[in-house]
């Protein structure tokens, strides 16, 4: 069997085995040690991989991930009156036959390293960080080199969305929109005694600003890979814009993080040299104070940052390469409220509510670039807008990044909402309820990240 064959079954086997069961391929089983976690919160709990409970069990690998407080165990073996689950399944499938299971074993042992770590690059993140309690090799197999280089070669599919809710707000939600799961990790290593509130991301990180605007710390929430940065040599404790763009195409090569305050004061930090920098000043032809909509995020769009201004109306950014600073005039459409920036492959994207009389309605606008001016694309169905007739709606933006999830409330109402800006497709969210929790959370804010397991902060 050449390699392309063993790769597309190995495929296959991974998604059927780990993803659909939570169990792993047989020869492993019997080859390495199972691995036992210890909760950092004081509660022990040993991880089943048999568990049919896809959110507890992510939601405890979240927990236990970076801790590194493994025991090794025997393999266990299930009770003879009672076969392991996936024996039972087996046994039920047609054409099944003891020399397919063999020649299977065979395959797996003799499977080159370099394609098997390609392969588990391409599984759902879910599940990588399920596979990770099957042995010590599995588990420290994020922490490699070539399994980086591996994941960094896959496209990378929807964002995730990390958010924090009103009534935890140093706790945060992660949606995953393939799977329509929320996640509540703990990242343990964040300070209890400040509100952190996610304000940018770039390459699987997240960038963290106190609700003072004075600690900026960077964190991976999947590994829960943290870092706080050196303070700011601008004593500017106003409100601040913030933008993160990446060195290259991971956060392996770096990244950079600029804010910037009304006064027209900004700095840039080089994670490369872990300090802040003042490369020169806002050009004299950009008026002063800078009048920023800070309910929009910065979009990046290669090395460039761009602001969504209010006065005048327009766009503001910012090039991490070249130090330029650009403002662009553009209107924006009328009866436009709550409107905020995204982007999606390179295109300038602004949605926002539009509302005349007593109707309101999301609505979805295309920067042209020859014209510099908006073009509507897309409007949420009128179906949906007929719940906010007469209602005084407020929306917030979450996320920006080709896929957007936006919160519509009112005090009648609550709701999210995530658009595909490529198919346009609207979804609506399944309500964000907290474990062992009976109410659904407000969500106060968040930011998109693609989720990536070998991001380091």
């Amino acid at each position: 069997m050449d390699e392309l064959a063993m790769l597309r079954q190995l495929i296959s086997q991974l998604q059927e085995r780990i993803h659909l069961y939570g169990s792993p391929p047989p020869f492993h089983l019997h080859h390495q040690p199972f691995i036992e976690f210890h909760h950092q919160h004081h509660d022990r709990c040993c991880l089943n991989v048999d568990d049919s409970s896809a959110d507890d069990y992510y939601s405890l690998m979240m927990a236990a991930g970076k801790s590194g407080n493994f025991k090794n165990l025997e393999p266990c073996k299930p009770p003879p009156s009672k076969k392991p689950r996936k024996e039972r399944y087996r046994a039920k499938l047609p054409g099944t036959t003891g020399a397919e299971e063999a020649m299977e074993e065979h395959i797996w042992k003799e499977f080159p390293t370099d394609l098997f770590e390609a392969v588990i690059a391409r599984l759902p993140i879910a599940t990588i960080f399920r596979f990770r309690s099957v042995c010590e090799k599995w588990n420290s197999l994020l922490n490699s080199q070539s399994f980086s280089q591996h994941y960094a070669q896959v496209p990378q599919a929807n964002p995730w969305f990390y958010t924090i809710t009103h009534e935890n707000v140093n706790s945060g939600a992660m949606y995953d929109p393939s799977t329509k799961k929320w996640h509540h990790p703990t990242i343990s290593s964040l300070p209890s005694k400040l509100i952190i509130l996610p304000v940018t991301s770039a390459g699987g990180l997240v960038c963290f600003l106190d609700i003072g605007h004075r600690n900026f710390f960077v964190c991976n929430p999947l590994t829960q890979s943290l870092k706080e940065l050196p303070a700011r040599s601008v004593k500017v404790w106003s409100r601040v814009a913030v933008g993160m763009t990446l060195n290259g195409s991971t956060a392996d090569t770096g990244y950079k993080i600029l804010w910037v305050g009304c006064d027209g004061e900004f700095e840039v930090y080089e994670s490369l040299k872990n300090s802040w920098s003042r490369p020169g000043s806002i050009p004299s032809n950009i008026k002063l104070p800078l009048s920023l909509n800070f309910r929009s995020q910065a979009i990046s769009i290669g090395s460039t940052l761009y602001f969504l201004q209010l006065d005048p109306e327009g766009i503001l950014s910012y090039n991490m390469v070249t130090g330029v600073w650009k403002q662009f005039i553009i209107p924006v459409p009328l009866y436009l409220s709550d409107h905020a920036l995204a982007e999606c492959e390179g295109r300038i994207i602004l949605v926002g509510l539009l509302t005349k009389n007593a109707a309101t309605c999301v609505c979805i606008w295309e920067l042209q670039k020859m014209t510099l001016l908006w073009k509507e694309v897309d409007r949420m169905p009128n179906i949906w807008c007929l719940d906010f007739y007469g209602k005084h709606i407020r929306m917030t933006c979450l996320g920006n990044k080709g896929l957007l999830m936006l919160s519509l409330r009112s005090r009648q109402m609550n709701r999210l909402v995530t658009y595909n800006v490529i198919t346009r497709e609207w979804i609506k969210v399944p309500g964000c309820v907290v474990p062992r929790g009976r109410k659904r959370q407000w969500i106060a804010c968040g930011t998109a990240f693609y989720p990536c397991p070998t991001a380091i902060a």
